[in-house]
């Protein structure tokens, strides 16, 4: 039985070599292709060996064109090819990993989880993924809705864990923490109630940050791009609060 052209995308962690899943490290070091962003490079850099292996670089720009060719005009029928991403392939990577399987073929992609930022987010507020409602901002389709399920889910006091949308070319489509204490302001909640958390570069044991306050006072700060945000109205509950 002849071997088709085999793809596996993966999440590498948020930005630490320590949050690499020893899997991903194995199917990363057999990989003859891998193509990637900077940032995401940057991270498995350690396990990239560029003498045996091809490393594409990707923009939004370019990455369309980069996909095709490693595609159609460099692998062989056995070759593997990797696609890293940060944190879990499963979060805010939609747009891309449809596009790869359309390419690719839904039956020669291996999806490979990875460690989220909203989960190290979950794990340091202390607010729980399964009491939480989950949302990324950070894809480049209409956000609308999502706005609109964020202001029913302050107002029906749950928490929420986030991810903000950067948009460093056209900054009129940021909604990064200021704009969503505005936003949520705007629409007749009370921020100076709403306790928040903003994470930036989490896991990275140098560039790491953490803001706790109000939600107003997030109206004239500035996060970077690699930020999470938590909503905390969490109300901890445990087993015995239930009857058995």
């Amino acid at each position: 039985m002849d071997l088709t052209k085999k793809l596996s995308v993966i999440g590498v962690g948020p930005g630490s070599k320590k949050y690499i899943t020893d899997y991903s490290k194995e199917v990363i070091k057999k990989s003859q292709f891998i193509i990637g962003y900077k940032y995401t490079l940057s991270t498995i850099s350690h396990l990239i060996d560029e003498s045996v292996q091809q490393v594409f670089e990707i923009t939004m720009k370019n990455q369309e064109q980069v996909y095709l060719h490693v595609f159609e005009n460099l692998m062989k029928d056995d070759d593997q090819c990797v696609v890293p991403f940060t944190g879990d392939v499963n979060f805010s990577e939609s747009e891309v990993v449809d596009r790869l399987l359309d390419i690719y073929g839904d039956d020669n992609v291996e999806i490979i989880s990875g460690i989220s930022s909203i989960q190290i987010a979950s794990a340091k507020s202390k607010v729980p993924l399964d009491k939480a409602t989950i949302i990324t901002f950070h894809i480049t389709g209409d956000i609308e809705e999502k706005k609109l399920e964020l202001v029913k889910s302050v107002t029906d006091k749950k928490s929420i864990i986030l991810v903000p949308r950067p948009w460093p070319s056209n900054p009129s489509k940021n909604f990064m923490p200021s704009d969503i204490s505005l936003f949520l302001k705007k629409n007749g909640l009370d921020t100076s109630k709403i306790n928040v958390w903003v994470f930036e570069n989490l896991t990275d044991d140098e560039k790491e940050t953490l803001y706790k306050g109000k939600m107003d006072s997030l109206e004239s700060k500035r996060f970077s791009d690699l930020s999470v945000m938590v909503i905390d109205q969490n109300m901890r509950q445990t087993y015995l609060d239930f009857k058995s």
